[in-house]
C-alpha cells in the first residue's frame, strides 16, 4: 500500500502517482486530500510546485469515477427498483422521480434547479388517494427564480401544470392546468410561503400565500377523482423548501385539514419506480467538476496532470476536456456533446460556452478556483459569482456542492471576502503563513533616478518605450513626462547591467504590460541573440507560440522568459536562479509570487527589482472598450484616457510594510554588497555552509533543544526518584 492509499486514495491512483515518482504526499496533499474525500470545502495556500494540483485533482478524480461507476452498475438514480418496504417512512421529494437537473438534499425537503434555461420537476415519494380526506403541505421559496408548486398524478409529466394530470400555481401569480395559465391570487417570491390544499371530498384544489387563502383554483375533473395525488413542483433556476408536516407549519390551516405527514396509512400510496422509470439521462455537456485557471499555461498543466493520474482507472472511463482560447470552439463543442466529466479551462472561453448553453452547470459537484488571487486581480470576480449562482448547491444525488479554492496567499482581503461569501465552512490549509521571503532568496532593489544617471540624454540606442509620451512636449528635460520617459529608457539599460554583472544565463524578466514585454524582447535580441536570447509569454501571442516559447525556456534553448504576472502563473522551473522585476507589481502579494520563482528546492536565487524614484506614466486599460488593443488615448483616466501615474516608491513601501523588512539597495552597476551571500553561493545551486557564518533555523535552535533535553531528563529522573521514595516510605 502506498502512502497515498493510506489517505483513502484508490490503488489505481496510487499506482499512477508512484510511477510519477511521488513516493510521499506533500504537506498540502496530506492535509487536503482527506478533507476533499470527506466532502469538505477546502481553501489552501501553497506555491506552485508544492503539489497543490494533485491535492485537489486526485480526490476529485476518485469521487467522479466512483459516481460514474455507481451509475453504470445501476446504483444511480432511475436504475434501482424501489419496493414499498425500501422507502422511507417519512414524506420526501423523490430522488428517483425527478428531472436531471433537480437537486434534492438528503432530508428530501430542499429542492433546487440551477438550470437558467429549462424547467425541472419532481414529485413526492408518496401519494394520497381515495374519495375522502383533506390534505395540506407548505412550500417556502428560499431563493430567487421561477417556480410552480401543487399536485400531480402518477400519469403527469414532471413539468407540472402543462398536461391534464397536474395542477400548479406559479410565482408569476398564474395557476396552470393543461397548458392553460390563468391569473390567480398574486405573484410570490423569495421567503413567501405557499400552502397547497387538496380536498378529495369536494374534489377541489386551492392555494394560500403567507396564510391568506386564495380561494378555489380548480375542480378536479371526474376522471382524476380516483387517481393518486403527489406533492409536486417544477423549478427554473430556483429553490424551494417543502414541509409535509413533520415540522410546525409557518401558516397552519384550520383543523379540518390534515398534513400529508399525518395522512392515514390506508390512504397512502408508496411510489414504485421501476428500473428505467426515470428516463432523464445525465446531459452529456454537464460535467461533474469545473476547474478554472487564470492562464492557458496553468490550465494545460492541470489538464496534463489529470490525464496522468487517471491512466490506470478501468471502466467507466473519465472524460476530461481542456477549454482554452486559441483552440477551435467547434472541436470543444463536439466533445461536450459526446459527453464530458471534468472540465479544465480559462475563464473567457468557459464563459462563452456557458452563456451560449454549450456547457451546462446543473450537474457540477466540484467547483475549483485555482490561483484565485490571480483570477480576482484579472477582474473575474463577477464571473465567479455568476457561475456559483448557476451551480446547484445540492447535487442531484443529494450531496452538497464542494468548492476548492487555491491561492498564493490566504491573507488577501479579496480572497477572504470571496471565501466568506460562497464557500461552506471551508477548512483553511495555510502552509505559507503570513507572506515572507524564503531564506534561499536574495532580493535587492535598484533605484532608477534620471536626475542622477543622465545617460538617457545621450543614448543613441535604447529600449523602445511604450508610447505614452509621444504626444507630450519634450522641450523641458525635467518635466514629469520627460522624467517618466527617462525612467523607461534607464530600466532597459539596468536590465542589461544586471545580466552582465551576474552572468545571468537563465532567468525570468517581469514587465508590467504585454507591450513592455514585446519591447524588452526586441531590445534584448538587438543587443545580442546569443547572450541575451529570450522569448515572450503573454496572452497576445498565439497559443502555439506561447507553448513553444515556454518549452524553449524550460529546455534552456533561450536564456530569458519575459512575461507579465498573469502569464507567469503556473510556471515551475526547477533551479531557476534569477528574476528581474523591470517594474514592481501592482499588488504587494505578487512581489512574493514573483521572487518566489527562485530559491526553490534549497537552491539559492537572486531577485533584482528596478524601482523608479520618479513617478512613471503607464498604460491602464481597465475601462478601455478594446482592452488596450489599438488604443492611443494617452490622457489620464480621470480625463477619460487610459493612463495613470505609477508611484513605485509607494509600492515599495507597501511591500516592505507587508513583509516587515527593509529590502537592501544596490547601485546601477548591480554589484551585491559584501556579506554572507557574496562569494559563498552560486545562484541556482544549493548553498554550501563551508566557510560561512550562516546558520539555518535547525542550527540556531540546536543549543536550546539540547538544554530542553537535559531539563526533560532531570524532570523524569526526579519523578521516578520521588515515586519510589514514596513507595518505600509507605512500607
Amino acid at each position: 500500500m502506498t502512502a497515498f492509499e493510506e489517505m483513502g486514495v484508490m490503488p489505481e491512483l496510487g499506482k499512477a502517482v508512484e510511477e510519477m515518482d511521488w513516493m510521499l504526499p506533500t504537506d498540502v496533499q496530506s492535509e487536503a486530500i482527506p478533507m476533499i474525500l470527506g466532502g469538505g470545502d477546502v481553501l489552501m495556500a501553497a506555491e506552485t510546485g508544492s503539489g497543490k494540483t494533485g491535492a485537489f485533482c486526485l480526490p476529485i478524480i476518485q469521487i467522479v469515477h466512483e459516481s460514474l461507476k455507481d451509475q453504470a452498475e445501476g446504483k444511480g438514480k432511475g436504475k434501482t427498483i424501489v419496493k414499498t418496504g425500501d422507502v422511507s417512512k417519512n414524506w420526501k421529494m423523490n430522488v428517483f422521480d425527478r428531472s436531471d437537473a433537480m437537486a434534492i438534499d438528503p432530508e428530501g425537503h430542499l429542492c433546487q434547479a440551477r438550470d437558467p434555461s429549462g424547467w425541472h420537476g419532481v414529485r413526492s415519494n408518496k401519494a394520497v388517494l381515495g374519495k375522502s380526506g383533506r390534505y395540506f403541505y407548505e412550500a417556502t421559496v428560499t431563493d430567487e427564480g421561477l417556480c410552480r408548486v401543487g399536485w400531480s398524478t402518477n400519469k403527469a409529466t414532471l413539468d407540472l401544470g402543462t398536461d391534464k394530470n397536474g395542477f400548479g400555481f406559479g410565482g408569476t401569480g398564474k395557476k396552470s392546468y393543461n397548458r392553460q395559465f390563468d391569473s390567480y391570487g398574486e405573484s410570490f417570491g423569495i421567503n413567501d410561503v405557499i400552502g397547497c390544499y387538496l380536498d378529495l371530498e369536494k374534489g377541489l384544489i386551492k392555494w394560500s400565500k403567507n396564510g391568506i387563502d386564495l380561494g378555489k383554483a380548480y375542480d378536479i375533473p371526474g376522471p382524476l377523482r380516483n387517481e393518486k395525488f403527489f406533492a409536486a413542483l417544477v423549478l427554473k433556476n430556483a429553490e424551494m423548501d417543502i414541509n409535509f408536516g413533520e415540522n410546525a407549519f409557518k401558516y397552519p390551516p384550520d383543523k379540518s385539514w390534515t398534513s400529508l405527514f399525518k395522512a392515514p396509512k390506508d390512504s397512502i400510496f408508496v411510489s414504485k419506480i421501476e428500473s428505467g422509470g426515470n428516463t432523464h439521462k445525465p446531459a452529456p455537456n454537464a460535467p461533474q467538476a469545473i476547474i478554472i485557471e487564470p492562464s492557458r499555461e496553468l490550465a494545460e498543466q492541470t489538464f496534463s496532470q489529470i490525464c496522468k493520474f487517471k491512466i490506470h482507472l478501468a471502466e467507466p472511463n473519465i472524460r476530461e476536456l481542456l477549454i482554452i482560447g486559441g483552440v477551435s470552439s467547434k472541436e470543444q463543442c463536439d466533445k461536450l456533446e459526446q459527453g464530458i466529466d471534468i472540465v479544465v479551462g480559462t475563464p473567457g472561453r468557459m464563459d462563452d460556452l456557458i452563456s451560449t448553453g454549450k456547457l451546462a452547470l446543473h450537474q457540477v459537484r466540484f467547483f475549483v478556483l485555482d490561483e484565485a488571487d490571480g483570477l480576482l486581480s484579472q477582474g473575474y470576480g463577477d464571473l465567479i459569482n455568476r457561475l456559483h449562482q448557476q451551480i446547484p448547491k445540492v447535487t442531484n444525488d443529494g450531496n452538497r456542492l464542494q468548492m476548492v479554492v487555491c491561492s498564493a496567499t490566504l491573507h488577501s482581503f479579496d480572497v477572504k471576502k470571496m471565501a466568506e461569501r460562497i464557500m461552506y465552512f471551508p477548512t483553511w490549509i495555510d502552509l505559507k503563513g503570513q507572506d515572507s521571503v524564503p531564506e534561499t532568496v536574495h532580493h535587492v532593489v535598484c533605484e532608477v533616478d534620471p536626475t542622477v544617471d543622465t545617460q538617457w540624454k545621450t543614448l543613441k540606442h535604447h529600449v523602445q518605450t511604450d508610447g505614452v509620451h509621444y504626444k507630450d512636449n519634450h522641450g523641458n528635460l525635467f518635466s514629469p513626462e520627460m522624467m517618466s520617459e527617462a525612467v523607461k529608457i534607464l530600466k532597459g539599460e539596468y536590465t542589461i547591467n544586471a545580466i552582465d554583472e551576474h552572468n545571468i544565463d537563465h532567468g525570468l524578466i517581469f514587465c508590467r504590460t504585454k507591450l513592455d514585454c514585446d519591447n524588452m524582447e526586441k531590445y534584448l535580441m538587438e543587443r545580442g541573440r546569443g547572450k541575451y536570447s529570450c522569448v515572450c509569454l503573454h496572452s497576445d501571442r498565439k497559443p502555439p507560440e506561447r507553448k513553444a516559447n515556454l518549452q524553449k525556456f524550460k529546455d534552456r534553448k533561450v536564456r530569458f522568459l519575459i512575461c507579465t504576472d498573469v502569464a507567469a502563473r503556473g510556471i515551475d522551473v526547477t533551479g531557476l536562479p534569477f528574476v528581474i522585476n523591470v517594474t514592481l507589481p501592482d499588488e504587494k502579494q505578487n512581489y512574493i509570487h514573483r521572487i518566489g520563482r527562485v530559491g526553490r528546492a534549497e537552491r539559492m536565487g537572486l531577485a533584482v527589482s528596478l524601482v523608479a524614484v520618479k513617478k512613471e506614466k503607464v498604460w491602464y486599460h481597465s475601462n478601455c472598450s478594446s482592452r488596450g488593443k489599438g488604443c492611443y488615448n494617452t490622457n489620464l483616466t480621470d480625463r477619460g484616457g487610459c493612463c495613470i501615474w505609477y508611484d513605485e516608491p509607494k509600492l515599495l513601501n507597501d511591500i516592505q510594510e507587508h513583509l516587515d523588512i527593509t529590502i537592501d539597495k544596490v547601485q546601477p552597476d548591480m554589484k551585491i554588497p559584501i556579506f554572507e551571500f557574496d562569494g559563498k553561493v552560486t545562484y541556482g545551486q544549493k548553498r554550501k555552509n563551508t566557510g560561512s557564518m550562516y546558520k539555518g533555523h535547525v542550527a540556531q535552535l540546536a543549543p536550546t533543544v539540547s538544554e530542553l533535553a537535559i531539563l526533560e531528563k532531570r524532570a523524569q529522573t526526579s519523578f521516578i526518584d520521588l515515586k519510589y521514595n514514596r513507595k518505600f516510605a509507605s512500607r
